[in-house]
């Protein structure tokens, strides 16, 4: 029985295709936790076995994601399951004739001529590939090209970032492309995803002291902080009061004796909680897993074991008593209450160590290449109710506090990294995978102010280029919105936003395959002020229309123009 993919699944493969086909480079698949990446790894593995008669190998670098690479395979495609081999020391099995071979890096890098010809190699969980690690790969690819010169590496992950450091995509990388992402608020929308919600702790440390060894918080350090008795008996007790209605608690603790005091504590407030760390033993840690799973232990911490792997659809609440300075790590952790479960409408979010300020949203995360400064995170808290929203907000969407104007303070911390002379002039451009249209409301303006269509291009990894036209205002706005509106359609000038978009949703646009931004030193605002456009689509029949309107509001921004 072959498995039916989402369409978000099917893209990803069509995806990696068509970047096979027309580049010669490495290719990496973003796609969220429990999104699904082992179907789309499936799907490949059996195109490339079945419909063309060639080879995979599936590469990891630890026992237990080679472990869990054959074991999904198995489930989501168990017409393959006699065609796949595994080749570890670790695991005592030297399989190399089989079509698929899941294999760990340290046994097969200098034995590329050993395992015969691959076609393709897969990179399972790429987040993982440590720095230090390439070389083994880099030995390995150049042996297997040297077997066959025609041999491609993609890599999956729903992190392309390091756990420590920036992005694993790059020229000079061993994968240099992001072919296809979908993100984490998009699957969300769609039904994939359960909703998150997110509070910061009442109570938080102060992590300014803090010292970074490559690339992350010093654990020694985290755990000294973190371990203060106060502060771990004001952590639980809020716990236990934001749990009462939840089912599945998961919390994080900054180390192993943090991790016993926090379950000591909950334990005096007659809560059973509990632990696994590296050094659990593997019967006890099963049964302890096992009750958390099937919902007979309500509260669970653990130390560093439960992020990459760790599958419970049923964590409804995730807990933080850990800062982390990777944003890997910090997505990881939130990750593990992002499946679908039928006794859960959402999953909390409790953060005790100031993540979600520190690296942003989770699916708008603030990434910064090794050697960049702090940046300021695209999130805020309220100080009335604790919860974290995005930096725009002028008004908590929890409880409606308002938020102060922001005032500049007397000094930067650090100086600005902006052009040093006003109207210092960039033109960047940017090539558009997506194009997203939307009606835009003025934020406190009268019902019958005129409104616009937002346009939202989609250029890269969190990277989201915007404008607005405007077909409901007169003189020179609406004349610049026919100028835009005749250079993509064949359709008559719509007199609403509405319709703008309901006719942009209708394909009635031509596609926008790159733009050209020009940011201006003291403008608030970039302006896009070229485009490359598709050719324009013909005419739509009668009756052709999207069937629903999104509406987009954004508490504080004002059109750029």
């Amino acid at each position: 029985m072959v498995m039916q993919l989402r369409p978000y699944q099917a893209d990803a493969v069509n995806a990696v295709y068509d970047h096979l086909r027309r580049r010669e480079d490495h290719p990496c698949i973003v796609i969220p936790t429990a999104g699904g990446k082992t179907p789309v790894m499936a799907s490949i593995c059996r195109d490339t076995v079945q419909k063309w008669n060639g080879r995979v190998l599936i590469l990891a670098h630890v026992k237990e994601l080679l472990e869990q690479a054959v074991e999904k395979l198995h489930i989501m495609a168990p017409d393959l399951w006699n065609r796949i081999g595994v080749y570890s020391a670790g695991l005592k099995s030297r399989d190399t004739d089989h079509p698929i071979i899941v294999a760990g890096i340290q046994s097969v890098y200098r034995r590329a001529a050993e395992l015969d010809a691959f076609d393709l190699i897969c990179i399972d969980e790429a987040h993982m590939l440590p720095p230090d690690g390439e070389g083994m790969y880099r030995t390995f690819l150049a042996d297997a090209k040297v077997v066959n010169p025609n041999i491609r590496l993609i890599g999956l992950t729903a992190t392309p970032y390091r756990m420590t450091t920036g992005m694993i995509c790059a020229p000079d990388h061993f994968l240099n492309t992001v072919c296809y992402e979908v993100g984490v608020k998009e699957l969300i929308v769609q039904g994939y995803l359960c909703p998150l919600r997110s509070k910061a702790g009442r109570v938080k440390a102060d992590t300014s002291g803090l010292h970074i060894r490559g690339g992350e918080f010093i654990a020694g350090e985290v755990e000294q902080l973190m371990d203060d008795d106060s502060l771990v008996r004001s952590a639980c007790r809020e716990i236990v009061e934001h749990t009462h209605e939840r089912h599945s608690v998961l919390i994080f603790a900054s180390g192993v004796q943090h991790a016993l005091h926090v379950q000591r504590v909950l334990g005096e407030m007659g809560q059973e909680c509990g632990f696994v760390c590296g050094e659990t033993l593997p019967f006890e840690r099963a049964e302890t897993l096992g009750r958390f799973k099937d919902g007979r232990l309500k509260y669970l911490v653990n130390v560093n074991v439960l992020t990459t792997g760790f599958d419970a659809p049923n964590i409804d609440c995730v807990a933080m008593l850990r800062p982390t300075n990777s944003p890997g790590l910090y997505y990881q952790m939130v990750g593990r209450g992002f499946r679908l479960h039928p006794s859960k409408d959402n999953c909390l979010v409790l953060d005790f160590g100031g993540n979600i300020l520190r690296h942003g949203p989770v699916d708008d995360l603030l990434i910064k290449e090794p050697g960049q400064g702090n940046g300021e995170a695209p999130a805020k808290e309220c100080p009335q109710c604790q919860a974290v929203i995005h930096a725009a907000y002028a008004v908590c969407p929890e409880c409606g506090y308002e938020f102060p104007p922001p005032q500049r303070e007397q000094h930067d911390s650090q100086a600005s990294t902006a052009g040093i002379l006003s109207g210092e002039v960039t033109e960047t451009a940017c090539d558009v995978s997506d194009v997203y249209y939307s009606v835009h409301v003025k934020r406190g303006a009268p019902e019958d102010h005129p409104r616009t269509m937002r346009v939202d291009y989609h250029c890269g990894f969190n990277d989201y280029r915007s404008e607005w036209v405007c077909p409901e205002h007169t003189g020179y706005a609406r004349g610049k919105f026919e100028a835009w509106w005749r250079a993509r359609s064949n359709e008559p000038f719509p007199d609403s936003a509405e319709r703008a978009v309901e006719l942009a949703d209708a394909s009635a646009l031509a596609q926008t395959r790159a733009i050209t931004v020009r940011s201006v030193v003291g403008e608030k605002y970039d302006r896009i002020i070229d485009y490359k456009l598709g050719e324009k689509p013909p005419p739509l029949g009668v009756g052709d229309s999207a069937e629903t309107v999104p509406e987009y509001t954004w508490a504080g921004d004002e059109i750029p123009f």
